[in-house]
């Protein structure tokens, strides 16, 4: 999600309901498509026939009136006229061809040229910017070189500011009067409705009245859930003009709004030849920018990206749509499908590519038809799983599959589908697959450290020459003691190391695989005690959770309090937040409020804009880095590493992540920040530092920050930027090359140079990935690094050959000497294995599979056969109990099993019930029949809870989804629809459903939710009860 454009005909409608001040005209308008009856039209207005109009496409075209596109001063048959001799009719503006389809038609306003204004107002880091021209209109020309400018900061109000400063051009002390009360005013609603761009062009002022004439807005996406009421429910995001909307691009985004994971596509052009499957934001890009450089531009199909681990059926869902419009149509040269992607920090590679697996089958005849070739690389977590599966598929599909791994350049796959660059009979193993071999001796090792001896010393020998060199030992040193007694490139104070083998942090959420990752990273890097302290979760009472620590157990203490795992853990000086997009700037905010925190890595993806920069603002009053939002977090190899970065262990160990190398980078991208692991681990002696900064428009630190503190780090002697379209954050990095801050080498590239070869604008994976100028395109970057005196390669697929080449002329110099790789140990060889838990198990109770059985007759089953009330209740009698999570029946059989009577047995099991157990129905009544009696809409209802934090009872279940629904909630749902008189606290609870689902798949109104609210329904409206006797 991110800022998206909206119609004309809304962004009006929005001013005009939330805007107060005196004299605005707040004008009628209506919307027409080729499909209006234009009789009823004139019947239900009558504004339309009382005076003169004014008539325009809206679908997001700049330049109307100079396109011709605007007809002003006519009446409602001329109107007529205009639209039906235009719509549904394609039109051309440069290179983008599009059908007009709505029109704006609303009454016309007689003005004077020296009564229109031009008003901007848009969004930058640390403040809002207001521009302003006394004379507005169609021939205003270049805005920025003759606008006034006005910097509002975060969190301060316009009419705090010197207004009156942006109306020196206009001599009239009543329109002056006007517009400054206006402007203040507008500010006010750009803030409260989250708008990210506003401008109005010509904005005319006459008569003591102003009238909004033309209107360009963005709103944040990212802000629905705080601005669904002030919004409405009518609020679209339409596509640019030039792209039509197809449903399948609807379906994804369904998908996506239903899914914690993010899933897009954009159709680009549904006759192409090179169709794209890419996981991951960043990896998505390039694999676009890729294809246009090689030539194939006008080919691409699609743009789109899966990434933060959907599960196998997300996938399925996702390729299958794909696949749909892929073989729609055939081409006599065939089509190419490039399943691609960096090396995943926690997705699960096997399960994605199982869904895409069972896609291809349900496709295979249409594959064949269309002649299709299939290209595949991938890595990750359980990767060779998901390798062999696809190669497995490739066997018997009937298409040819190329299927590589971590061991191919992440984009080569792309020269190899069109033709310029040859397929390799079989991948390189060079590269070990598995943790099992990795730093054992074989011959292939001992030739490795045989090359590498003779490196180091014709290195060493450089050195003794008198060159300057930073040795391994100095690199440890810095990594634990900091860098004291060294200035900064700057000339002021030295800039500190984030992360030491010391480091402590706190994690915020039940993370539980992250947090052992996080230990396994520690243990493989020999660090003394584990870097995670402690955990806090305001859902759950003080507890201690069992983690490894190698193959020994230990506890961690998790906290409902985030001031008692201060108290108690003064040393922790990280905070790894997990909190979901609506909790963690809460959260994030709670942890600014201590001291002995200076890290702050904020995971969660869709933060609205305005409160990350306020988190930013916060953060820098309070001298805290803060890593994201929407990141992975940073590893600093043999010290510390936040949450899932650098992936599972077997890449730890492949990309050389256990200690620690000389090249330090930072990135956007989360997933991309792992494949840099790669990259550099093949072309370097491997990484000192990494951070990614989060794909978002304005991320807690910028690149400068921590390339700062690169040059000011010993152990960094080479630096590597992984920058993108969107933003000037880049430019500053020029700056910095340029005015010699920074002197240490330097290799940068700007993902996105495809943004210019579409045909039309495309909104890429990360939120902050969009130009609003020509300064923020990834080619205008590129050309500044490279004359700022970085290293700028062709493409991202020659980045690892100019990596390459910049790390051995450092080597070749003296100033790299490359190091020792640690002996062989145990850790090594006993990686991978399985942990045997030392906990009580039991066999008394299991799960039933998929569906609930009784007596192994499935619940659908049941129903379907009609097996009556004697029927089912045998059943009852044999099994009832669906599993060992429910606590009550538990109870009750194991004390049967310890040989008591039926009474204590009962009774065992009913002392059992509380309020959770047995009391989330009555629970979830209350709660909803709250929400629908007070009127808050769902998702006030769900902000409020979260704002309380309680948790939504009657929803949520540990082995269901929306994707896997409970059979019992689907047979209640029907029956109640179908047959209750009326059902408003289930419509209000599966709308609620909607959007906890969002969040997590599995967070779905369940049996006892569904039970709660049915209940409600039928005693409020069977007609036997009234409310008192209910209450």
């Amino acid at each position: 999600m991110s800022a998206k454009a909206i119609y004309e005909n809304k962004g009006k409608e929005l001013l005009y309901k939330h805007l107060k001040s005196d004299g605005l005209s707040a004008m009628p308008s209506i919307i027409v498509t080729g499909e209006t009856n234009w009789q009823t039209l004139e019947s239900e207005n009558d504004w339309l026939k009382s005076g003169k109009l004014v008539c325009k496409p809206d679908q997001l075209i700049k330049r109307r009136g100079k396109l011709g596109l605007v007809c002003a001063g006519s009446d409602l048959a001329g109107v007529q006229q205009f639209v039906q001799a235009r719509v549904d009719k394609p039109f051309e503006i440069g290179k983008t061809q599009g059908l007009l389809k709505r029109f704006i038609i609303e009454p016309f306003v007689a003005h004077e040229q020296n009564e229109e204004f031009y008003l901007c107002i848009l969004s930058e880091r640390q403040h809002d910017i207001i521009l302003f021209h006394h004379e507005g209109g169609v021939d205003i020309g270049n805005v920025e070189d003759k606008a006034l400018r006005l910097e509002v900061p975060i969190d301060t109000k316009a009419a705090d500011c010197n207004i009156a400063s942006l109306l020196t051009g206009i001599k009239d002390a009543q329109v002056q009067s006007l517009l400054l009360n206006f402007i203040a005013d507008l500010h006010r609603v750009y803030c409260d409705l989250h708008f990210t761009y506003l401008e109005v062009n010509p904005l005319v002022v006459r008569a003591g009245r102003i009238h909004i004439l033309d209107l360009a807005a963005r709103l944040d996406q990212c802000a629905e859930y705080l601005c669904k009421s002030a919004w409405g429910s009518n609020v679209d995001f339409p596509p640019p003009f030039g792209r039509e909307a197809f449903p399948e691009e609807a379906y994804i985004a369904e998908l996506d709004a239903r899914s914690g994971a993010s899933l897009k596509l954009t159709v680009l052009n549904p006759e192409g030849r090179v169709w794209t499957m890419v996981a991951g934001g960043g990896a998505s890009v390039i694999y676009a920018d890729t294809v246009c450089d090689m030539g194939s531009a006008s080919e691409l199909a699609n743009y789109g990206e899966y990434s933060g681990a959907p599960t196998e059926e997300q996938t399925y869902e996702y390729a299958k749509t794909l696949l749909s419009l892929m073989t729609r149509t055939v081409r006599p040269d065939g089509k190419v499908l490039i399943i691609g992607g960096g090396i995943a920090n926690f997705t699960n590679v096997a399960a994605t590519f199982k869904g895409i697996v069972r896609a291809l089958r349900q496709y295979q005849a249409q594959l064949v038809k269309c002649g299709a070739e299939i290209f595949v690389r991938r890595a990750g977590p359980n990767y060779q799983e998901g390798l062999r599966v696809m190669r497995e598929l490739g066997e018997n599909l009937g298409v040819q599959i190329h299927v590589f791994g971590p061991e191919t350049h992440m984009t080569a796959i792309v020269g190899m589908a069109l033709g310029k660059r040859p397929i390799p009979d079989k991948p390189d193993a060079a590269k070990p697959a598995t943790t099992a071999n990795f730093l054992l001796p074989t011959s292939e090792n001992s030739a490795t450290a045989a090359a590498a001896a003779s490196a180091r010393a014709a290195a060493a020998g450089t050195a003794a020459a008198g060159a300057s060199v930073a040795t391994a030992a100095s690199s440890a040193s810095g990594a634990t003691s900091g860098v004291d007694g060294l200035s900064g490139a700057s000339g002021g104070a030295p800039e500190a190391p984030l992360f030491n083998p010391g480091t402590k942090c706190i994690v915020w959420g039940m993370q539980q695989r992250s947090v052992q990752n996080c230990l396994d990273f520690d243990f493989v890097c020999s660090r003394r005690e584990p870097s995670v302290v402690a955990i806090v979760y305001p859902f759950v009472g003080n507890h201690n959770q069992k983690y490894y620590w190698g193959h020994n157990e230990i506890l961690i203490p998790v906290y409902k309090q985030m001031s008692d795992a201060m108290r108690k853990h003064p040393d922790a000086s990280v905070m790894v937040n997990f909190a979901s997009l609506r909790s963690a700037y809460d959260s994030t905010l709670e942890a600014l409020q201590f001291p002995q925190i200076r890290v702050i890595a904020i995971i969660a993806e869709g933060i609205p804009e305005n409160l990350s920069r306020r988190l930013a603002l916060r953060a820098a009053e309070k001298s805290v880095t803060v890593i994201g939002p929407a990141t992975v977090g940073g590893i600093k190899p043999g010290c510390f590493k936040i949450g899932n970065t650098g992936g599972m262990m077997d890449n730890i160990l492949n990309s050389k992540l256990y200690r620690p190398g000389s090249v330090a980078y930072v990135s956007r991208s989360g997933g991309m920040s792992n494949e840099l692991n790669n990259i550099i681990a093949l072309n370097a002696d491997g990484v000192l530092e990494g951070v990614a900064i989060g794909g978002d428009r304005y991320p807690g630190s910028t690149f400068l920050d921590h390339l700062l503190r690169y040059q000011a780090d010993p152990g960094a002697q080479m630096l590597v930027v992984l920058g993108e379209v969107g933003g000037q954050e880049e430019w500053r990095i020029a700056d910095a090359l340029r005015g010699g801050r920074i002197t240490k080498p330097m290799v940068a590239w700007c993902i996105g140079t495809c943004a210019g070869l579409l045909g039309s604008e495309v909104q890429f994976g990360h939120a902050g990935a969009c130009a609003n100028s020509g300064q923020e395109t990834a080619s205008a970057k590129n050309a500044a690094l490279a004359a700022a005196g970085a290293h700028v390669p062709a493409s991202f697929d020659q980045l690892g050959e100019t990596i390459r080449c910049v790390y051995e002329d450092l080597v070749g110099r003296g100033v790299i000497v490359p190091k020792e790789e640690p002996a062989p140990r145990r850790w090594a060889r006993e990686l991978g294995l399985i942990r045997k838990p030392s906990s009580f198990m039991t066999s008394i109770c299991d799960e039933r599979g998929q569906e609930l059985l009784y007596a192994g007759v499935p619940i659908t089953e049941i129903i379907n056969r009609d097996f009556g009330i004697g029927g089912v209740l045998s059943l009852l009698m044999l099994a009832t109990d669906h599993g060992p999570a429910v606590s009550g029946a538990h109870n009750t059989i194991v004390c049967a099993r310890a040989g008591k009577d039926l009474v204590s047995c009962l009774t065992s099991g009913l002392l059992t019930i509380g309020d959770r157990f047995g009391g989330a129905l009555d629970g979830a009544a209350k709660q909803f029949s709250h929400g629908v009696d007070t009127g808050l809409i769902p998702m006030e209802f769900v902000n409020e809870m979260r704002k309380r934090g309680e948790l939504i009872m009657g929803i949520g279940h540990r082995v269901k989804s929306i994707n896997n629904p409970d059979m019992r909630v689907e047979i209640l749902k029907k029956f109640a629809l179908e047959n209750f008189p009326a059902s408003p606290m289930l419509h209000y609870a599966l709308e609620v459903e909607k959007i906890t689902t969002s969040k997590k798949p599995n967070l779905i109104l369940n049996v006892d939710g569904m039970i709660g609210v049915a209940m409600v329904d039928l005693l409020r409206h069977c007609g036997c009860f009234t409310r008192e006797r209910l209450v």
